[in-house]
């Protein structure tokens, strides 16, 4: 299996022009298509930067000549969980009809499309990529093979994979900037790059405060990948 990764800016994808209008961005929950009505069904996060543009986004996307449903299932915020409908897009027809597919949840920001795509055989993922450049513009950000090991491990721990997003989510925000703070200025290394002092000085706090946050975030993230291992086990 090759799985590609390519950064798409398609000309008929309602969300994509959405983003180019308003500072929201689109992360896919769920996703279905239905192939005799050539369809694509999502279930789609929405997130625009304050409430207005949220409002706006939404307002557009329902709007879109090529949105057929918008059904919004909940808000709160700045935030919306969607459920949408639009017609096929020219680069999903040609996905679709080189037998390529989807292999992860896309992301959708600022007028681009992160898609992560597979195929079975190269020459006809190459052959893709050429008929996709005619319609389409896009960069491939990443392309590699994927062993039947590497699948099968893939899909027996994704239980695992999500208690450590949830472990990252589990970080208040001062806890997450001070953990990269650190790791960037290389406070972990051995010899340390930086130390307590440089750090507190670094966020304007005392050598207790920043220690205080560092305990904090390390022992969410620790006791998260203790429980991945227990569930890769």
């Amino acid at each position: 299996m090759l799985d590609i990764t390519l950064d798409m800016e398609q000309y008929d994808c309602p969300f994509i022009d959405t983003t180019v209008e308003h500072d929201v961005a689109f992360s896919a929950v769920h996703w279905e298509f239905d192939a005799p009505s050539h369809q694509l069904q999502t279930r789609m996060l929405v997130e625009g930067d304050d409430r207005g543009a949220l409002e706006n986004g939404l307002h557009t996307l329902d709007a879109h000549d090529n949105m057929h449903e918008l059904d919004l299932l909940s808000k709160q915020a700045n935030v919306a969980h969607v459920r949408t409908t639009i017609e096929e897009t020219a680069a999903m027809g040609t996905i679709r009809a080189n037998d390529g597919y989807i292999t992860g949840p896309f992301h959708i920001e600022a007028g681009s499309e992160l898609w992560h795509v597979g195929f079975d055989r190269e020459r006809v993922a190459d052959e893709t990529l050429c008929s996709l450049d005619d319609d389409n513009d896009f960069s491939v950000v990443e392309r590699s093979e994927v062993s039947l090991a590497d699948l099968s491990g893939f899909v027996q721990n994704v239980g695992a994979a999500m208690t450590l997003v949830e472990g990252c989510h589990d970080l208040s925000e001062t806890e997450r900037t001070t953990l990269e703070t650190a790791v960037n200025a290389g406070y972990f290394e051995s010899p340390r790059g930086a130390t307590l002092g440089d750090l507190a000085e670094e966020f304007g706090v005392s050598k207790p405060a920043v220690s205080k946050r560092l305990r904090r975030g390390q022992g969410k993230l620790v006791g998260r990948a203790v429980d991945a291992l227990d569930e890769m086990d």
